[in-house]
């Protein structure tokens, strides 16, 4: 993410453990109007997972605590263990877009014990950030094959694009 509060925000959670921030987070992310049918219809949030070393690393899943906090105020479950990640990828904050692509392609998958739980549902896909859409599009492909119906994807913030403005 650029520069700002919403990037520092994510940062101390993110790199510093600051998970005392997550739940003012979520309750920001619970304010985000959804279309009436995708609040009827959503059956879970599936946080994105981080791989086994960094999670070892920071020993936490930033948007699984994200996921918990927010689905609490939704009053729907969170399924931290339906999404894999089936290899430890390059950190995306320095690949280029193309890379980004690559480096997540295949990389997850939904576990067998949590086929029945997603087919035909519309689950709510979380992350921190978003910057090009690679992981989320990576897991959105896994939970599709799974038999999900219908994925929503929400973040907390959005990393700047080459094309964006600052405006100072």
């Amino acid at each position: 993410m650029g520069v700002g509060t919403g990037s520092s925000i994510v940062h101390a959670l993110k790199y510093g453990g600051w998970i005392r921030v997550a739940p003012a987070m979520a309750e920001r992310m619970s304010r985000l109007a959804w279309p009436p049918d995708v609040v009827r219809e959503r059956a879970a949030i599936v946080p994105v997972p981080l791989s086994k070393a960094r999670f070892r690393e920071r020993g936490f899943n930033q948007s699984a605590v994200l996921a918990t906090h927010l689905s609490k105020l939704w009053r729907i479950p969170v399924f931290t263990d339906t999404l894999i990640r089936q290899a430890s990828t390059q950190s995306q904050t320095v690949l280029t877009p193309g890379e980004r692509l690559s480096n997540v392609a295949g990389a997850f998958s939904v576990a067998q014990s949590a086929l029945q739980e997603v087919r035909g549902e519309h689950i709510v896909l979380l992350d921190d950030v978003i910057t090009t859409g690679s992981t989320l599009g990576a897991c959105a492909k896994a939970l599709f094959a799974a038999g999900a119906r219908t994925i929503s994807y929400m973040t907390f913030g959005r990393a700047p694009s080459s094309g964006d403005r600052l405006i100072q």
